[in-house]
């Protein structure tokens, strides 16, 4: 409806449907926080702070209370405050979403929460799974799994209690972190998996709270996996951590910019085209009159033609006023020096050949971020978890290659081959610097 035409709706509602329609969540509800369809056991919610995470398991339950589908649930917190603070008396724990001819009666000393029907809600602590030993259950509320002090054992003896009824179920909301459960849950074939952001439910939360908290936080470890519920995690033998790139990170824009002396574009150019063709990586990287590197864009793209991927990089090559384009043209030879100057026919061009594997050009670029002496302008999730995900795989450096890696079916880390190129042209190999400027 216009907005002139919905507020004319909602002016004409008499008190009793007003209250009606204030208590309805499949009016107010999104998308993805709608229970799932289908034959599942566990509804795992994995989303970003602020999300409305909790109302949805609330809702939930009182969904099950009210068409009589539950009559004894369990609600599971990190701790008993916390199952009492959030789950229960929360702004959007279960008295406030409930309405006030359905509301439940919280007894705190015994831990429960009764309604008038007599369905029964009991709270229970993570940090102690013995208590989940006994009681039988046909549905459960399980908040902040990834917080559970003992989340393997409280999880467990849920499920065994988790017994009655036609079809026991859980819904368990979550921020994710890399737990062994969790995966375990993610995995299962009777799971349902429903993601989401705090920018879902962006319209709802407090200006300043977009001004003060996401801005400072996107981009970064902790806010991929707070607001953006990504799952991370430090890869066993990678070259990087999350850590460690937060902690080389400058803001874009922040006037502690250095002048360069140098920059680069470095192109690492896709075998095949398609959908299903690698990326063309292509990132450029400034060399600071302080001798540290800035890492500046990442143009990478998939799916282009060679014209396409070629023109790309040349606009960034101008974007940043670069001094030359570093290609590798162990894949296309003379051809990618070819299509790049039919776009610009002046444009200077670096060709590198690969004569070692991806891990041992890797490896003395990771040694220049251990120094502290490369940063990233802005953040790059793309480029960043390829950087934390690249190892060894357990063999000799120079079996890492483009080949060896489409042989395994595995992704080739293009983006980060350009990084390494850039950063080994600016750094690792002698040359005199040029002319200082800004970017």
């Amino acid at each position: 409806m216009p907005q002139a035409q919905k507020q004319n709706f909602l002016n004409n509602l008499s008190p009793l449907e007003t209250l009606a329609l204030h208590y309805d969540w499949d009016f107010w509800a999104r998308e993805n926080q709608q229970e799932p369809k289908g034959d599942w056991t566990h509804w795992l919610i994995l989303a970003g702070r602020g999300f409305g995470k909790t109302r949805t398991g609330a809702e939930w339950v009182r969904m099950l209370v009210e068409t009589s589908a539950a009559k004894r649930i369990a609600l599971i917190a990190p701790t008993i405050g916390d199952a009492r603070r959030t789950m229960v008396e929360g702004e959007s724990g279960l008295i406030a979403v409930s309405p006030p001819w359905n509301r439940p009666k919280f007894e705190p000393s015994k831990s429960q929460l009764i309604w008038p029907s007599g369905a029964i809600a009991t709270l229970y602590s993570a940090s102690e799974p013995e208590r989940l030993r006994g009681p039988q259950h046909d549905a459960a509320w399980c908040d902040e799994l990834c917080a559970w002090a003992n989340a393997r054992a409280a999880f467990d003896n849920l499920m065994f209690g988790l017994r009655l009824g036609a079809r026991p179920r859980t819904c368990i909301t979550t921020t994710p972190r890399p737990i062994a459960l969790l995966k375990d849950l993610m995995a299962a074939k009777n799971t349902h998996v429903t993601k989401g952001t705090t920018y879902d439910n962006l319209d709802n939360l407090a200006p300043t709270f977009a001004d003060d908290i996401i801005k400072k936080y996107e981009g970064t470890r902790i806010g991929r996996q707070e607001l953006n519920a990504d799952l991370l995690e430090d890869v066993p033998g990678a070259l990087w951590t999350r850590r460690q790139l937060d902690a080389c990170r400058i803001t874009e824009g922040a006037d502690e910019l250095p002048d360069f002396t140098r920059i680069v574009v470095a192109v690492d150019p896709p075998v095949s085209v398609g959908e299903k063709a690698d990326e063309c990586g292509i990132v450029a990287v400034g060399l600071g009159g302080d001798g540290c590197a800035y890492v500046l864009r990442d143009a990478s793209i998939q799916g282009e033609t060679p014209l396409g991927w070629a023109e790309r990089a040349v606009n960034l090559y101008q974007a940043v006023s670069a001094d030359c384009v570093v290609a590798e043209v162990n894949q296309g030879g003379a051809l990618v020096e070819t299509i790049m100057r039919q776009i610009d026919p002046l444009i200077p061009i670096k060709s590198v050949h690969a004569r070692r594997g991806k891990y041992l050009r890797a490896e003395p670029v990771a040694a220049l971020y251990e120094q502290g002496r490369v940063f990233h302008v802005g953040s790059f999730m793309k480029l960043e978890d390829q950087m934390c995900s690249f190892t060894n795989n357990g063999h000799s450096g120079n079996i890492i290659t483009k080949r060896s890696v489409e042989n395994r079916n595995l992704k080739s880390p293009d983006r980060l081959d350009a990084l390494v190129w850039a950063i080994t042209d600016l750094m690792l190999a002698p040359r005199q610097h040029l002319r200082m400027r800004k970017l």
